[in-house]
């Protein structure tokens, strides 16, 4: 009996081996593998066996049909990796305060969309993302390191330790304002070819045009644009170099200026840039032109502007695209407005521009990072997350555009162009738009002329020696630099009295000094 017994046993167990070899060479029954995203799981060491659930967070507002576009990502992330993806969305006017919070909630948090501007260098002093370096990334993300360019990478390092992955494809595109053409032209307005020209534009507006707000600004991105875009006309600046926060208050370098002198912006020369700025926002704001109150407001102007709620609507060459193709939808026309400096130029993007990061406390960061590497270069992960689904939101016309189907307009496409925040994805793959409209294309022909590499392009400060005066500027910045962005304030000269008294007991003079020595470390490394 104990023979049999054995001898059963033994049976079951071959059975079991012979089960598990075919299942193993046919791949019928067996665990998704990522050999559809670029190499085979038993050759590069990856375990995919246990299926996991990704949680991403990214900037903005969730597309209508951004339900059904996930629903057939993840059908494709199943078979290629064995994962799935939950995406949620941080919306323009609380990004300054759930940003940080749901990094250091402890939530559930894999990916999170990264970059200098939104708090890269602060979040990963903090320890908020995951350490990454060149071997885990090669293994995990061969796509992409076989795009990326190693000086992108080094620019991400904090402390010799890159915590973001960078775009492959920084995008190629200026600040700009939109205006409508066809009410200027209605009311006699001359062209306008820059911000500090625009009041008679926004007087006719406020005159004329009761339903609209000639300056209908969101408590986040347009907030400080208007006001950055007039300075740019006296001075080249971008955001401050210690912080990248263009809300705050900081260290500013004039980019035209190749000693790369830096400078706090309540000195000399952004102080006459800032107050420039600051007066003609006032003027406007006292005229009416500004709504009342943009700290309450979560709309962006370029989202309300073609549907005649605002006047002016503020973006970059590439998120206004849409935008010019709704209106033009609408028989719309709009004049497009490049914010550059006085010799002509407009900043060309670093390589953090846009990226993705892995939160610190993801409990599969392996997966992550090959969810990532799908999402930014498989081409079929590229154009579901960057125009929907092919048939339903665009179709690829016979001279090889993008176009939208039969029935699909601007207005009802639930998932217009580039609108779902996955910035990130190799650009290179995607085709050009068959509808752009005239103005959109003489933009987009131009912006490259313009472009002006950052000396500072390179540069992540390491603000360790001074957290806690960055973290009290940016409170004075809240307090006292955002009245002067929209113009809300009795009278500019004793603002920015005002404003320097609180930065200097902030210690921006010690954050200064601090920027200043980093910086021409920096800058021996590049001459």
């Amino acid at each position: 009996m104990k023979k049999k017994l054995n001898l059963g046993i033994l049976t079951l167990m071959m059975v079991a081996l012979l089960l598990s070899a075919c299942s193993g060479n046919n791949g019928n029954n067996a665990p998704a593998t990522s050999d559809n995203a670029g190499g085979n799981e038993a050759a590069s060491g990856i375990d995919n066996s246990k299926e996991v659930k990704l949680s991403m967070y990214l900037l903005g507002d969730a597309p209508k049909g951004m339900p059904e576009v996930l629903t057939e990502l993840n059908k494709k992330m199943k078979e290629d990796i064995n994962a799935t993806l939950d995406v949620n969305y941080i919306g323009w006017g609380e990004v300054q305060s759930k940003y940080p919070l749901v990094l250091a909630s402890g939530e559930d948090v894999d990916i999170i969309f990264a970059a200098d501007w939104n708090f890269y260098v602060q979040e990963a002093m903090k320890g908020a993302y995951m350490e990454l370096n060149t071997e885990l990334l090669n293994k995990y993300m061969p796509q992409h390191m076989a795009k990326l360019d190693p000086l992108a990478l080094k620019a991400a390092e904090i402390n010799g330790i890159p915590y973001m992955v960078p775009t492959a494809t920084p995008d190629r595109k200026a600040s700009v304002a939109l205006i409508r053409r066809d009410l200027r032209e209605k009311y006699g307005i001359a062209e306008v070819t820059k911000l500090s020209e625009l009041g008679p534009y926004l007087e006719a507006i406020k005159k004329n045009e009761p339903d609209m707000i000639p300056l209908n600004l969101d408590s986040q991105f347009d907030l400080p644009t208007p006001f950055l875009y007039l300075t740019n006309e006296k001075m080249a600046y971008t955001q401050p170099l210690d912080s990248g926060n263009p809300m705050a208050q900081g260290i500013a370098y004039d980019y035209e200026d190749t000693s790369g002198a830096v400078f706090t912006t309540v000195e000399e020369p952004f102080l006459s840039a800032g107050k420039f700025a600051a007066n003609i926002m006032k003027d406007w704001y006292d005229k009416g032109y500004v709504n009342k109150n943009p700290y309450a407001n979560k709309t962006r102007s370029k989202d309300n502007f073609c549907e005649g709620l605002s006047g002016v609507a503020f973006g970059n060459s590439l998120d206004v695209a849409s935008v010019t193709e709704t209106c033009a939808a609408k028989g719309i026309e709009v004049d497009i407005i490049t914010a550059v400096s006085p010799q002509g130029h407009a900043p060309q993007n670093t390589w953090l521009n846009n990226g993705l990061a892995v939160a610190a406390n993801s409990d599969n960061p392996e997966r992550a990072l090959q969810a990532m590497d799908l999402i930014m270069h498989d081409p079929e992960y590229v154009y579901l997350t960057t125009f929907g689904i092919e048939g339903k939101n665009y179709v690829i016309t016979e001279d090889d555009k993008i176009a939208l189907p039969e029935g699909v307009t601007s207005e009802n496409n639930t998932f217009p162009a580039d609108s779902s925040g996955f910035w990130f994805v190799n650009k290179d793959l995607i085709k050009p738009m068959a509808n752009w409209p005239q103005s959109y294309i003489d933009h987009r022909n131009t912006v490259g002329e313009k472009l002006k590499p950052l000396l500072y392009a390179g540069f992540t400060f390491n603000s360790e020696n001074v957290k806690a005066q960055i973290a009290n500027i940016a409170n004075v910045s809240t307090q006292y630099g955002s009245p002067l962005f929209i113009g809300a304030v009795k009278n500019v000269d004793e603002a920015y009295v005002q404003l320097t008294e609180k930065l200097n007991a902030a210690g921006i003079d010690k954050v200064k000094a601090e920027v200043e020595k980093q910086a021409q470390e920096y800058l021996k490394t590049i001459q």
